[in-house]
């Protein structure tokens, strides 16, 4: 298999179901090419879900494949990474039930980048200190964080399934 053009990231699922869990592999299988069989651990944050991540390499772009395949179910918490490739910004994605998906560019050390086109749009459409604060939070995910935190911190320890995609 050629890595040439092949980057690297993590698909997360910080809370699941377990009657969905065979359907987010498919999902993730169907994207990557390959059979995945992730290891399903108790997620404490939220008692009968489950939890599970896999670092996973294959073309860039494959983040949003990812999660496009992911947010189908929507009482998923999720998020999918991305690694900045040579001419290719890195990416997150994160998913929380009533929040939706949200995604941004991340640099290299995974901060979130901001453009300086959302930027100026932050600018002229926000003058009010509060407006604006509110809409950074925003480009930043901040109601993300605030609604994964607890999911990201149960998850501590956890195993992590390794995946190539073929061909």
């Amino acid at each position: 298999m050629s890595t040439r053009g092949n980057t690297r990231g993590v698909v997360y699922v910080h809370s699941s179901p377990s009657a969905v869990c065979p359907h987010v592999e498919w999902a993730i299988s169907g994207t990557l090419g390959t059979r995945v069989d992730l290891q399903w651990t108790a997620q404490p944050a939220a008692p009968g879900q489950l939890r599970a991540e896999c670092t996973w390499s294959a073309p860039a772009g494959t983040a949003g494949k990812l999660a496009a395949g992911l947010k189908a179910w929507p009482m998923l918490r999720f998020e999918v990474t991305e690694d900045p490739s040579p001419g290719v910004d890195g990416e997150r994605y994160c998913f929380a039930p009533g929040l939706g998906l949200w995604h941004g560019r991340t640099s290299a050390n995974g901060d979130i980048v901001v453009g300086e086109d959302q930027l100026r749009a932050l600018v002229s459409q926000a003058r009010a200190g509060e407006a604006f604060a509110h809409r950074v939070d925003e480009l930043l995910a901040a109601n993300w964080d605030e609604a994964l935190e607890p999911f990201r911190y149960a998850g501590d320890g956890a195993p992590v399934t390794w995946l190539h995609r073929v061909g």
